[in-house]
């Protein structure tokens, strides 16, 4: 910076001087053109004026050099000095590993610890990016370095620029500048302010209104004394404070700093209401639901709001904790108990029907890979929707369990042959006064046409499976109840309910009822009371028993294939049994797995099973369990989703034997879970 200063001021001086000379000269030549005697003095006394400014010029010059030459020594000692007594730690090294300098500090902070490792990692990383980046990253690189690292118990900046190095052996090797700057006291400062953000939670009885109804008035208070008195003392352990917002609602407030300890307990909480001793035999579940990400209080508590009804929507008894934009559960065991109300199943009707009526057209979907649930659901909600006067199509493109049999039925039905249409068809009725039914899934990754979502603002769900994150946000009316049996047994409830007269045509009866029949395995699995009563109401309709249970037979080929997984099956735990089925077999690969894994439960001793097939692109798992063992928790952690006694997922990227592994991980930890 001296240099470049001094050297203006010389310009300017030499330019100033040279206007002078011009001047003069232009006097002299106007002088001599009046007075032609004045020629040789005047060119005499100007050439000796130009040779004084020339000499003091000169002068000037070597005056401002010396100067120049004190001053950059000064600076350069100033430099080194500095460099040398830097109160960083410094050092300098080529990205080839050779460190060619370190300054004291830097020997004296590090001298108990091998700097070798981590100066050699931050090297290889400004190679790889010298190596991987364009012109204009290597030129960014060059101004600045700029690295967070932790060395020991502290944590450092590393700031430093870096240079190409000039010796010719080694034309594509760099020498890096780095300074380690201490941001150990900002790091455990900015540590201690995340960890005491507030976290705000929900806390709900679940089964609050029954256990009321079933004790007597005299035992009322003892009981919520002694379930709120667990409440308090759960939060005192971690300075938590709880409020009572209503009978069976608190809300949760603590310091993040806390999280950690919940998620090591695994919520110890939700086990020990449980041990709360109620008459009758009945035992007493939460539900929780904690949010850490959202920025202001307010937000926390609105997103709590919303991950309780998750909590709810998965069958209670579990907590859920948002935490690094990522949801994590805990608990959920245990069987659901049913506490649908039909009051629910009334109102829901009606709002339905209303909903229909108001809107231009009705379109019909359920889950990708649509198994006889979601399309007998679907023939339900089109003849209401036929019944009200509306055009309605079920939208199907893909096909699973036990529709090849129902698919032949359906399409000898001119009907039908219409009414179900495929993609293309569905993008082009839908518009935004179209209402989309979606039912036997809340997933909007799991449809059968996503983008159809997108087109429309008038969404209903329909669905009995336990909620995941992943639902449908948007829906303007929600028909969820995961105590259902399934959805063919909300739709018949919700055409039971109708206020229009509703005559269902055979096809549709008998695709109601073989739906509730799937999926309660011919009413042994997840079957209540209002199970029953909507295959009464169906029965009265007039459907074949005879006819649904030949849907579901399996032809000679297809049973070999299902004994010969059955036969190939291994016990895990004791009582799980797993099986492989590695043929590609088209659409029947997941009908065929389904089918097997149900029957590895007819085998003594086997509670639970599972059996994995290949798609070619992807695995499927396919799990069943007669209720001790929670198979959607084990699945849901590959991805999947389902019900404690009947669940399924899909995974990529995977070979089926490394899927068949990393599922017996999962068994394990759940049992690891269990016993912890």
């Amino acid at each position: 910076m001296p240099n470049n200063t001094n050297r203006k001021n010389f310009d300017k001086l030499v330019s100033k001087t040279k206007i002078y000379l011009i001047i003069i000269a232009i006097l002299l030549i106007l002088l001599c053109f009046y007075e032609v005697k004045f020629i040789t003095p005047a060119v005499i006394g100007y050439i000796l004026v130009v040779m004084y400014a020339y000499w003091t010029n000169n002068k000037r010059k070597v005056e401002l050099s010396e100067h120049i030459k004190d001053l950059t020594l000064t600076v350069d000692t100033a430099a080194k000095s500095t460099l040398i007594n830097s109160p960083f730690p410094l050092v300098i090294v080529e990205t080839d590993g050779n460190i060619i300098w370190k300054s004291s500090k830097f020997i004296h902070e590090f001298a108990n610890i091998d700097i070798n490792t981590y100066l050699n990692n931050i090297v290889k990383e400004i190679k790889l990016e010298i190596e991987n980046g364009s012109e204009t990253d290597k030129k960014e690189l060059e101004d600045l370095i700029l690295k967070k690292i932790k060395i020991g118990d502290k944590n450092y900046k590393v700031l430093g620029e870096f240079v190409k190095t000039k010796e010719k052996n080694k034309e594509n090797e760099y020498m890096a500048t780095l300074y380690f700057i201490d941001e150990t006291k900002n790091v455990e400062l900015e540590q201690d302010y995340n960890n005491s953000k507030l976290c705000v939670g929900i806390i709900m009885i679940d089964n609050y209104e029954e256990i009321m109804q079933r004790i007597s008035d005299e035992e009322k208070p003892g009981l919520t004394a002694q379930i709120e008195r667990s409440l308090y003392d759960w939060a005192n352990e971690f300075e938590g404070l709880i409020i009572k917002s209503e009978r069976d609602t608190f809300i949760l407030l603590m310091e993040q700093k806390y999280i950690q300890k919940l998620e090591e307990e695994k919520f110890k909480i939700l086990d020990k209401i449980k041990e709360i001793s109620i008459p009758g035999k009945m035992q007493s579940t939460l539900s929780i639901a904690i949010e850490t990400d959202k920025p202001s209080n307010y937000e926390k508590y609105k997103s709590a709001q919303a991950m309780i009804d998750i909590v709810l929507g998965r069958g209670g008894d579990q907590a859920i904790l948002r935490k690094d934009g990522k949801y994590v559960f805990f608990g959920g065991r245990t069987q659901e108990l049913e506490k649908r109300t039909k009051v629910k199943a009334r109102i829901v009707a009606h709002a339905l029907e209303e909903l229909i009526s108001e809107s231009q057209n009705v379109l019909i979907m359920g889950h990708t890979n649509s198994d006889i649930d979601a399309m007998g659901a679907s023939l339900g909600v089109y003849r209401l929707a036929k019944t009200i006067g509306k055009e309605a199509n079920i939208v199907n493109n893909t096909t699973g369990v036990g529709l090849e049999t129902f698919f032949k039925t359906a399409k000898e039905d001119e009907e039908y042959q219409k009414a179900i249409i495929g993609k293309d068809d569905a993008l082009q009725k839908i518009t935004q006064d179209t209402l989309l039914v979606v039912v036997d899934t809340h997933k909007n990754t799991y449809v059968e046409v996503p983008e159809l979502l997108e087109k429309t603002n008038k969404i209903v769900i329909i669905d009995h499976h336990r909620r995941s994150t992943d639902f449908i946000d948007n829906a303007i009316l929600t028909f969820h109840e995961v105590y259902a049996s399934s959805a063919c047994e909300l739709v018949t409830e919700l055409i039971e309910y109708s206020e229009n007269d509703i005559n269902l045509t055979q096809i549709e009866t008998e695709g109601l009822y073989a739906g509730i029949m799937m999926d309660t395995k011919n009413f042994t699995f997840k079957t209540g009371v209002r199970t029953f009563e909507a295959a009464a109401y169906l029965r009265k309709c007039g459907v074949d028993i005879i006819k649904v249970k030949k849907w579901f037979q399996s032809d000679l080929e297809t049973y070999n294939k299902i004994s010969e997984i059955v036969a190939n099956a291994e016990i895990s735990n004791e009582n799980i049994g797993i099986s492989v089925y590695d043929k590609q077999d088209d659409n029947n690969t997941n009908i065929i797995c389904a089918k097997a894994a149900d029957e590895l439960l007819t085998i003594s001793d086997i509670t639970a099973s599972f059996v994995i097939g290949n798609l070619g692109d992807k695995i499927c798992i396919s799990g069943r369990s007669i209720g001790d063992i929670n198979v959607q928790i084990i699945l849901e952690k590959l991805g999947g989703g389902g019900h404690i006694t009947l669940a399924g997922a899909q995974v990529e990227g995977m070979t089926i034997e490394e899927v068949k592994q990393e599922l017996i991980i999962r068994i394990n930890e759940y049992f690891t879970e269990i016993s912890s």
